[in-house]
């Protein structure tokens, strides 16, 4: 693995990276890239505040503090916030109507009505340990708005213990194959007429299908119709997914937010608890038929029978389990770059269509640093080896096809960018 970063001339890479922060800055907040994601993006935003610490402190705590001026009075964080209005982003916030949720509060910014994994707190702390001096103040003034946060997922989310998704669009991976079924259980009557804007930038064999968009936009005026009434639409819907990436995302956070508590003071009961009640969520995703972590239809019990790279985020949760270690070694055997996003021997794999196979950056990230915490120090390295490959090769993309590296989906992309400043750079990234 040492040869790809002895050989590498990470400068430019490096300048090209805090480039595209710079160029994906909208005043406060970062766009995943133009065109295609007009707006701020949650999960997008914490790692666009991780990028911008590796070179500017101040701008990496402003990132995070925009993304906290769009919380509901419930404590719900929106996976968008639409600051300002783009007409060439479908579904504006005309479709998601929200104004009027339940929920939403005294909170002005326009946005959507789901969220999206609770990365926040940890890289938050990953920002505060950039320069405890500089972070210290913004940390402790940020602290309450996480815990609301947190106490929102765990009330409105957290029924089985494993973290719950009303959208496939909440749990950041949009068209995995992990919600088809209970995708194929909406008929999506009485859908209004629309026009999808995301085929007009992107090669439509790399996104969800027309049939997948219809059941999108069905969630959406589902609970639109209910505003966004938690309740109900946990008792209403067809669609509620026990989701690998919200539970491990949200463990991790409620560890990272417990050390941001002793470091200021604070009580940790209350998170204690939820540690407790995630952990024992977790243990219901394991599927010992794949041989891995796996997201579970509550409506039916059933698990979707998929090994993606959500599947060995259970090491950065803090899970000690060291039984995904032979399906993991099994799946980084059959691809040329990993981790892919679903199972390379699945009948449903597509190695550039979203969410369906391609290679993360910020999945990479996360699995491989779980790793190395927990001591399998040869696949998080591999990983880590692979993304750098990935971007010298072709760029900061979306995301990559394992198979043979082809960027896919947006270019010029915050996250990935970021990824590289705060993890991958040999210059920069962490040892």
């Amino acid at each position: 693995m040492t040869d790809v970063f002895d050989t590498i001339d990470a400068e430019p890479l490096d300048r090209e990276a805090e480039r595209i922060l710079r160029l994906n800055d909208r005043g406060g907040y970062t766009v995943p890239t133009e065109g295609l994601y007009p707006y701020q993006w949650n999960w997008d935003s914490a790692f666009a505040g991780l990028g911008f610490a590796a070179f500017d402190i101040d701008r990496a705590w402003t990132e995070i503090e925009t993304l906290f001026s769009g919380q509901w009075g419930n404590g719900m964080v929106p996976h968008i916030l639409f600051h300002r209005v783009d007409a060439g982003y479908f579904p504006g916030p005309d479709v998601w109507g929200t104004e009027d949720a339940l929920g939403r509060g005294a909170c002005k910014v326009p946005s959507s009505g789901i969220s999206q994994p609770p990365v926040v707190a940890s890289l938050a702390w990953r920002i505060y340990l950039a320069d405890p001096t500089a972070g210290h103040d913004r940390l402790a003034a940020l602290f309450p708005k996480l815990l609301a946060y947190h106490r929102w997922i765990m009330a409105a989310r957290a029924e089985s213990g494993a973290v719950a998704i009303t959208h496939p669009w909440e749990a950041g991976r949009d068209n995995a194959p992990d919600w088809d079924e209970a995708m194929a259980g909406i008929d999506p009557v009485g859908v209004a007429p629309y026009t999808r804007r995301d085929t007009g930038h992107v090669d439509p064999r790399m996104r969800p299908t027309q049939a997948d968009y219809d059941r999108y936009i069905w969630l959406v005026q589902f609970a639109r119709e209910r505003r966004w009434d938690e309740a109900a639409i946990a008792a209403e819907s067809p669609f509620r997914v026990a989701d690998p990436t919200m539970t491990f995302t949200a463990l991790r956070s409620t560890r990272d937010l417990r050390l941001a508590a002793e470091l200021l003071g604070a009580g940790t009961d209350e998170i204690d608890g939820w540690i407790a009640r995630l952990e024992d969520g977790a243990a219901m995703l394991w599927n010992p038929e794949t041989g891995a972590y796996d997201a579970r239809n509550l409506r039916t019990g059933n698990f979707a029978g998929s090994v993606s790279n959500a599947s060995f985020l259970s090491w950065w949760a803090g899970l000690e389990d060291r039984r995904p270690l032979e399906t993991l070694r099994r799946v980084m055997t059959g691809a040329r770059y990993v981790l892919p996003s679903h199972d390379l021997s699945a009948v449903s794999f597509d190695h550039l269509r979203y969410w369906r196979g391609p290679v993360w950056a910020i999945m990479n990230y996360m699995a491989a640093s779980g790793m190395a915490e927990q001591g399998l120090t040869a696949e998080g390295a591999r990983i880590r080896a692979d993304t750098v490959r990935l971007i010298v090769e072709n760029g900061f993309a979306e995301y990559f096809s394992p198979s043979d590296g082809t960027p896919a989906g947006g270019a010029t992309f915050t996250w990935t960018a970021a990824v590289w400043l705060a993890w991958a750079s040999p210059s920069r990234g962490e040892a």
